[in-house]
């Protein structure tokens, strides 16, 4: 037997022992992980249940939020950096729709002479609730507009960007400039001043473990597990959530095999689009109106869907609750201020331990 077959052997088992050692060794850094989340999880539940209890709302909202984002980065394979000035814009446009104001000027708003909080009790407060059914037809029509206004942005920029084969580098920096333009445009109409839904102080509910929590909160939780779910049973037992999966595995035998790509990226956007203006509007009752906030809200997003495994929906899921749970908790031990930098801690460690994240890059 000649040197060269005895050294091309030797390297095949060289490459096979190495092979199983690094997924022994991802398999062990990811039980770790998952055993570090669970104390997390079970010492802030024990320790600081009422922040526990916060977290877990704040990352339902955030979920809703990493499912588009995942789902787009699995279809169209770039990470879109607009994503949280979108989730702004779209509560920006329910609150457009619910108060008809349009622009800021030096003292007062410009108020169009209709708007939904014109009709009969639409801003009377749904049992313990404070707002009414105005508020959630608002947030059905802003999801409407954001779905359209994503497949228009797709149309205008980044369907020619695929056209010309551009890079990811190319589309990251477009979706920056979307961006951009997006609180720019959020700043020119509704002004730098942040908003709300319904003003004034509301009653909050004792629960048991002391847990003292509005009727919105649980509203917010409710919706955003409600449309987790949906958008799961969507890809998952749907045609059209099997031709995004397709298309995210392998785009070109995906083309081969019949299935129309730009119609399926179409739905991508809208499906993202109605998802993050939802998920802006929820965030908008929990907190305020800010066009600054989508910036900071950007940070936590891409942390919630590397930590889950970026391109996979339920791993996107974990990974907000993770990071929504760690971010309110760490109130107990930070200022407020440092929530941002709890994300990106949890981002540069994912990154560095196990970059596939907790379930893996796929969808």
């Amino acid at each position: 037997m000649s040197m060269t077959v005895l050294d091309g052997r030797f390297t095949e088992a060289l490459t096979r022992v190495r092979d199983r050692l690094a997924g022994r060794g991802d398999t062990v850094t990811g039980i770790g992980l998952w055993l570090l989340i669970a104390v997390l999880v079970v010492g802030s539940a024990a320790g600081s249940t009422q922040l526990f209890v916060v977290g877990v709302i704040v990352g339902s909202i955030l979920a809703l939020g990493a499912l588009g984002l995942t789902l787009i980065y699995g279809v169209l394979k770039f990470g879109n950096f607009a994503h949280g000035d979108m989730m702004m814009m779209g509560a920006y446009i329910a609150f457009f729709f619910l108060t008809g104001q349009v622009a800021r000027t030096s003292r007062e708003d410009t108020q169009l002479p209709w708007s939904l909080d014109s009709l009969p009790h639409a801003v009377d407060g749904i049992g313990d609730l404070t707002f009414g059914y105005g508020l959630i037809i608002a947030a059905l029509l802003a999801a409407a507009a954001m779905a359209l206004l994503s497949i228009a942005l797709d149309r205008l920029i980044y369907r020619r960007l695929r056209r010309r084969r551009s890079g990811i580098v190319i589309f990251a920096i477009a979706s920056l400039g979307v961006a951009i333009a997006v609180r720019s445009l959020m700043f020119i109409i509704w002004g730098p001043d942040p908003r709300v839904y319904v003003s004034g102080i509301h009653r909050a509910q004792h629960y048991p473990f002391g847990v003292v929590l509005k009727t919105d909160q649980i509203f917010i939780f409710a919706v955003a597990v409600a449309l987790a779910v949906l958008t799961y049973l969507l890809l998952f037992h749907t045609k059209l959530g099997k031709a995004m999966r397709a298309i995210a595995d392998n785009p070109d035998l995906a083309r081969v095999s019949g299935i129309n790509t730009e119609q399926i990226i179409v739905w991508t956007w809208a499906v993202g689009g109605a998802l993050v203006a939802v998920a802006g509007v929820l965030l908008a009752v929990q907190s305020q109106i800010n066009p600054l906030l989508g910036f900071v809200l950007l940070l936590p997003l891409f942390a919630a869907t590397i930590l889950g495994g970026i391109g996979n929906p339920l791993g996107a899921l974990a990974g907000a609750m993770v990071v929504g749970i760690a971010q309110e908790v760490s109130i107990e031990f930070f200022e407020p201020a440092y929530k941002p930098g709890v994300a990106f801690l949890i981002l540069i460690l994912i990154l560095l331990v196990r970059p596939r994240g907790l379930l893996g890059a796929k969808i």
